[in-house]
């Protein structure tokens, strides 16, 4: 196994787990403690984990600010992204919408003449489409998360599970290219993976902060996204990893 795919599992089995025990992985990897070691030395050293004794936990990640002051930062990236996921939306859809500040913008620029079905979990999502004259909106409901605004609980999953929509928009906590789409909450990490379990096609907002990070609970690696789109802004070398994975929409 090459050393890019044994780190790239590597990170894949924290995201999933949330922590490495390097006796436990060199089994499962079939190597020795002392590559598992070396691999958690340079990935620690690249800012990727946290490296302790005997193996490794997800970087310390501080707590989301509050939705509404979350929802005033980078307004205007946050609105580029939701013009540029628009374009890739089709009349008469049913559109899975996640909750998130950027997710919300999506709602809030539908155009009038725009008709389809939008389900979410996002009561700030639902509430931007009250006066919206065409769009039907079906909302999931289950224990309100107030740091996200949104649903989650396993009455969302088991509604998920018995709907068929065409594309789902997801709002992230972390992307990364090796890793895929993490959060730091399990809950939420779970009522994602519904939403994209019951749609045809995903799409991810991530704007530039959201980049190359890793959270402790896996929603989804890149294959079974259809492109992710971000800030131009970020820079090439930040986003030249993704475009070997999925394709990148940058705006």
């Amino acid at each position: 196994m090459l050393k890019e795919e044994r780190q790239r599992q590597i990170l894949e089995h924290l995201a999933h787990d949330g922590k490495i025990v390097a006796t436990e992985l060199s089994e499962s990897l079939g190597t020795s403690e002392d590559t598992i070691r070396r691999d958690l030395r340079e990935l620690s050293a690249a800012g990727l984990l946290q490296r302790v004794h005997g193996g490794a936990l997800p970087l310390r990640t501080t707590t989301p600010a509050a939705y509404r002051v979350r929802a005033e930062q980078a307004a205007d990236a946050k609105a580029a992204l939701a013009r540029a996921c628009l374009g890739l939306l089709e009349r008469g859809q049913v559109i899975i919408l996640d909750g998130g500040t950027t997710v919300l913008q999506v709602a809030l620029q539908l155009p009038a003449d725009f008709n389809g079905t939008i389900v979410t979990n996002s009561p700030p999502v639902a509430l931007a489409l009250t006066e919206h004259p065409l769009v039907e909106v079906v909302m999931l409901g289950g224990r309100f998360f107030k740091l996200s605004q949104v649903a989650v609980g396993a009455s969302v999953v088991d509604t998920l599970r018995q709907m068929r929509a065409d594309v789902c928009i997801l709002g992230v906590g972390s992307v990364h290219p090796s890793v895929g789409v993490s959060m730091l909450d399990y809950e939420e990490a779970q009522v994602k993976k519904a939403m994209m379990a019951a749609a045809t096609d995903t799409i991810v907002l991530a704007t530039a902060d959201k980049l190359s990070k890793v959270a402790p609970f896996l929603v989804a690696d890149w294959p079974a996204i259809r492109c992710i789109i971000t800030e131009e802004a970020a820079g090439e070398p930040l986003l030249a990893p993704y475009r070997d994975v999925v394709d990148v929409i940058a705006v």
